[in-house]
């Protein structure tokens, strides 16, 4: 029988993988923590309709990418490909939103048919943070701080660069719509096949064309700034002076509208030139007007996500995560002769009750080739338990790096493990 394999664009993340995944999420979430935010965990299936009430019917997502099945009630439904719009429903539903203040997040994989390349996947993961009733800009300012100290924790703010743009209120970004389609529809014959199609769906996303030809063409088009309302401008103007104060340098890119139609106001992303042509680690915005779409009262609201393998990827290239985080386990503990498996065990177990954060494997494959098998693993600190000279009973011997650091009684090994563990 031929062997099954994964389905294409949603991969295995395997033990050598992990650690580095779980470091991040440990970071993430002691940021998170620091800001005084509450996870939400919500389904990986929804109906299929609030993807297209949130996301909007005419976008590449709603259009080609989103995995959409009917079930057993012919209930049309689809795999989440993204997830404010699951937040929001989940906030709504349970009375979270409305006259309240809510700093949420949430983390786990999302899903779009997409062309598999290195960074992009079909099923990827994402963790997102979402507020609500909140209008002022000091808010889209926190979410900017949140992030940018956790690349500072994770060593790689300077690898990546904060891109702004406002898309103010739905009349003035109507009113720059039309005045875009204008001036392109003069020359349609100069764009590209795919800024045709979305000229007439969704002609904002022709603005993130990687075609030369028509980021030429859009040189001389109008700008969206030009059409923001006061408003939505001064917003922009307090939340740039915010980021001045706290000294988080960025960029405005007149060009940055987003995927999704949802934004108002703040829209941002974090990129960077390290990933080649994946270059955004972090994107959001503000979306006012999407609680009330989907059925609840008028909430101000604004978040991001963050691509997972992206950043992990992103953190491997730069090699900023410890050594220590990059082992499953920090000491490897195995018998030396015959007959002490029973010591090891009790050993083992002895060691997690006592020392807090260790992480011990035992060994539990025989004795053959046990020096050498222990050391492969890359732990911390192996420890070696044998039958010394009869006067001695059990020794321990507690090897780091290569080097024999103690050679103790068997009863002493804790006490020894705990002392240089904590160094």
């Amino acid at each position: 029988m031929s062997k099954i394999k994964a389905i294409r664009g949603m991969n295995d993340i395997l033990p050598s993988q992990t650690p580095v995944w779980q470091y991040l999420e440990k970071q993430v979430k002691e940021t998170l923590a620091s800001y005084g935010y509450d996870e939400i965990r919500t389904p990986v299936v929804e109906q299929t309709d609030l993807f297209k009430r949130s996301i909007g019917e005419v976008t590449d997502i709603v259009e080609k990418e989103m995995y959409t099945f009917l079930d057993r009630n012919e209930e049309s439904l689809t795999l989440r490909p993204e997830g404010t719009a699951s937040c929001v429903r989940a906030g709504e539903e349970h009375g979270l939103l409305f006259n309240q203040t809510q700093r949420l997040w949430y983390q786990g994989p999302m899903f779009r048919y997409e062309k598999p390349q290195k960074g992009r996947y079909r099923q990827f993961h994402q963790i997102g943070v979402e507020t609500f009733g909140m209008a002022s800009a000091d808010i889209d300012a926190e979410l900017i701080m949140l992030s940018a100290r956790l690349w500072r924790k994770l060593g790689i703010l300077d690898a990546v660069t904060l891109q702004l743009n406002s898309l103010g209120s739905l009349e003035s970004r109507q009113a720059y719509k039309q005045a875009l389609v204008e001036y392109l529809a003069e020359r349609e014959d100069q764009l590209d096949e795919d800024s045709k199609r979305r000229l007439g769906t969704n002609p904002l996303r022709i603005l993130d064309s990687k075609v030369e030809s028509t980021q030429r063409l859009l040189e001389d088009a109008p700008v969206l700034t030009e059409y923001l309302d006061d408003e939505s401008r001064q917003h922009f103007q307090t939340l740039t002076d915010l980021l001045d104060q706290a000294g988080i340098s960025y960029e405005i890119n007149p060009k940055l509208v987003r995927g999704l139609d949802y934004y108002c106001k703040t829209v941002f992303e974090w990129v960077t030139d390290k990933l080649g042509a994946q270059g955004t680690v972090c994107a959001g915005g503000r979306y006012d007007g999407l609680v009330q779409q989907l059925g609840g009262r008028a909430t101000p609201a604004v978040g991001f996500a963050m691509g997972v393998e992206r950043l992990v990827l992103l953190l491997e290239t730069l090699d900023v995560v410890p050594a220590a985080e990059r082992a499953s386990f920090d000491l490897y503990l195995a018998a030396e002769q015959k007959g002490l498996q029973g010591e090891v065990m009790a050993i083992a177990e002895a060691m997690r009750d006592q020392i807090s954060g260790l992480r011990v494997r035992t060994h539990c494959a025989g004795l053959k080739n046990i020096n050498s098998k222990a050391r492969q693993t890359g732990a911390r600190y192996i420890v070696l338990i044998g039958r010394g000279d009869d006067s001695e009973g059990l020794v321990a011997k507690l090897w780091g790096e290569d080097e024999l650091i103690a050679t103790v009684p068997l009863n002493e090994i804790v006490n020894t493990v705990t002392k240089h563990w904590a160094v």
